[in-house]
């Protein structure tokens, strides 16, 4: 919103900063930043107030839960929301076609997740929204995004899956792209989800894939960045920068809050958005494998769930002593806080290797 400002630099030349990405992702840094800190304790005290009892917790899950996180609130992903929404409709361009597909991702997904939240909440239980129809709506908001994506890629990427390191390779997919991309979007939400189980631990890795996807955004959107790198020239994705600055914003904000131990949880509210987000920045800048790369750990996080209920399915013994794998390590005697940082060092190290991508050619 406040880009047209740069229309008015002849009036005040202080105005043309507003034309820069890097300036104005700055600003939208900060001012979700600022709004987490401002709103996040009036926030979680009406979700305290209102829910009672806090977010059910699961009864076959570690015994320590339900000691340290009884009473905790949830759908604190409603302050990331929030600050990441107001923030980017501040400072990014609101006549980019891409900004409003990740907007729209990130939204829809919140609110499946609140609704999941709510009915917890509401009933006391665990088990919320039935998990086919949270994929079914999910499935429904990746179609639309994942066609909008191709109507606005270049005619010579639409319907191409892009592959990191051989910069001339492409691969025709023809409109299979959209049920790959609808595949994406909606696992990367769902493995955030699923790696959302500790005090921390999601948060401080989605921010660092954003962070990381942002950069490339920027990279992809710039034509002359592009022909250096040799990615593959995405014009409008460099204003996805925006929106991950004003996530990594939210994020921290939230962060405050979230640190071990925890005055409120982000909820499926924030888990399912923030990773939706994540998959339609992948979608939309043609880095979907590099996104495998730098969010591995929510990879690890879902496969270990796959494996885990496929083996036991199959064989009646787990592979894990729990799944998600981050249980495992709980079961094995680490302390929470001990495994929150070495995901988090692990997600940093992967986020490092995806921007190597950039450069190995």
């Amino acid at each position: 919103m406040l880009y047209w400002l740069a229309e008015y630099s002849e009036t005040f030349i202080g105005f043309n900063l507003f034309r820069y990405i890097t300036v104005r992702a700055g600003a939208a840094f900060f001012t979700a930043l600022i709004f987490g800190f401002v709103f996040g304790k009036p926030l979680i005290d009406f979700l305290r107030k209102r829910q009672g009892k806090g977010q059910p917790i699961r009864e076959d899950g570690p015994e320590s839960h339900l000691l340290t996180k009884k009473g905790t609130p949830t759908m604190g992903g409603l302050l990331i929301l929030s600050a990441l929404t107001v923030s980017t409709l501040l400072w990014a361009r609101l006549d980019n076609g891409f900004v409003w597909i990740v907007l729209g991702v990130t939204l829809g997904f919140g609110l499946i997740g609140f609704a999941d939240d709510y009915a917890k909440v509401s009933k006391s239980n665990h088990k919320g929204v039935p998990g086919r129809v949270r994929l079914g709506l999910g499935f429904l908001i990746a179609l639309a995004a994942s066609v909008a994506a191709m109507l606005l890629h270049p005619a010579d990427l639409t319907g191409q899956l892009a592959l990191p390191v051989f910069k001339e390779v492409l691969i025709d997919l023809g409109w299979f792209f959209v049920p790959f991309a609808m595949f994406v979007i909606v696992g990367a939400a769902n493995s955030v989800n699923l790696t959302d189980g500790l005090d921390g631990l999601a948060i401080m890795p989605v921010m660092i894939a954003a962070g990381t996807l942002g950069l490339i955004s920027y990279f992809v959107g710039n034509l002359n960045f592009a022909e250096y790198l040799g990615v593959h020239y995405v014009p409008g994705t460099g204003e996805l920068l925006v929106f991950t600055a004003a996530l990594a914003g939210g994020g921290l904000g939230f962060l405050w809050y979230n640190a071990p131990p925890a005055a409120v949880f982000m909820g499926d509210t924030g888990s399912l958005a923030l990773g939706g987000a994540l998959g339609a920045i992948a979608v939309a800048i043609k880095h979907e494998i590099v996104l495998a790369i730098v969010g591995g750990l929510f990879v690890v996080e879902a496969l270990s769930v796959i494996i885990q209920v496929a083996y036991f399915k199959r064989t009646g013994k787990r592979v894990f002593l729990m799944a998600p794998i981050h249980h495992h390590f709980e079961k094995r005697g680490w302390a929470e806080p001990q495994i929150v940082i070495r995901f988090w060092i692990i997600s940093l190290v992967l986020a490092l290797i995806g921007l190597a991508t950039l450069k190995i050619r």
